[in-house]
């Protein structure tokens, strides 16, 4: 690239499975119903089985993402059985001491940005106390796990705001009073996320500016749920800034629309066309930042959107998943 032109670096990741990797799903699972008809020994090698099972899998995928130069990649938060399940709720951290460690080592060591996204449960909007106190135990699960593998400091747990219950304005101050029980060094590596139904990337940012949290923007839930204010260069400014005292890049999370009638839906695969006005908009603040793939074909959509974004007339491919612009 010629000296003198400003260069945006983008690099690209996806969740949790790796497809292709025969037998590696990080997500394995034991529901209360089949962990209820064990005896007591039973149950603790149950839940010992099925967890070491995904931390190798996690491993494995990992490996995977070494070997193709990918830096940024969304753990499962199925890692460990009903972890946050009121009459089981066991220690799922000393029995693996060596397997989070290692999960860490290979994160740091090759510079991968390790996140996590809770469930749509886990929300801190619900007028009903036991909600939030349930959100906040989630939360703290998703810490502990990255804590155990020793990967706090450049990691993100991504939540959306939650519902409406009938009165935005009502419901977001409650937001804010909610969010306030949740740990200081939980908060601090929390994201919030635009959704395609309620909270709309304006509401969300000023969420985030008030709180001083992160803001994740998504962009295909953008469109299926437009603000007010148009996504220009200034308005994607005021996002990427919210990520400036993390000393991380900003995040931003990519995906399609299945079909025009089930816009909503994610598709296997990205659609240039459909992203190309967001990463022009995006161009003109040349911002690094990076991007999480949120297409059915996990891996196999990133790759396939990286060689079309570098066919773009001035990308140059710098990697198996990042690219200068």
């Amino acid at each position: 690239m010629s000296k003198g032109f400003e260069v945006m670096r983008i690099r690209f990741g996806y969740v949790a499975n790796a497809l292709g990797l025969w037998d590696a799903s990080p997500s394995k699972s034991l529901t209360f119903a089949r962990y209820s008809t064990l005896s007591e020994d039973e149950r603790l090698n149950k839940l010992h089985e099925v967890t070491k099972d995904n931390l190798e899998h996690t491993k494995r995928i990992l490996h995977y993402n070494i070997a193709h130069e990918i830096q940024l990649y969304r753990f499962s938060s199925s890692l460990v059985p009903l972890a946050t399940h009121p009459e089981v709720a066991w220690d799922f951290v000393t029995p693996f001491k060596a397997e989070w460690a290692e999960l860490g080592r290979l994160v740091t060591e090759f510079g991968i940005r390790p996140s996590f996204h809770p469930n749509q449960f886990t929300l801190f909007t619900s007028p009903r106390h036991d909600v939030t106190n349930n959100a906040i135990k989630d939360m703290e699960f998703h810490f502990r796990m990255l804590e155990a593998m020793g990967v706090v400091d450049h990691a993100v747990i991504n939540i959306h705001i939650g519902g409406a219950y009938g009165d935005k304005n009502e419901t977001l101050l409650r937001f804010h009073q909610n969010i306030a029980g949740l740990p200081k060094q939980i908060k601090q590596i929390t994201s919030l996320e635009n959704d395609d139904k309620t909270y709309n990337v304006k509401e969300t940012l000023v969420a985030c500016e008030q709180e001083g949290m992160r803001m994740v923007l998504d962009y295909h839930h953008h469109l299926a749920n437009l603000s007010e204010e148009e996504l220009d260069a200034s308005l994607l400014e005021r996002i990427f800034m919210t990520w400036q005292r993390s000393g991380l890049v900003p995040k931003v999370h990519i995906s399609s629309p299945k079909s025009e009638s089930a816009f909503r839906s994610h598709a296997d695969f990205v659609d240039l066309e459909f992203v190309l006005p967001f990463l022009k908009t995006a161009k003109a603040l040349n911002q690094d930042f990076d991007i999480m793939i949120e297409a059915k074909q996990k891996n196999l959509a990133m790759h396939k959107l990286v060689e079309d974004i570098s066919s773009i007339r001035g990308v140059k491919r710098i990697g198996s998943s990042e690219v200068e612009w």
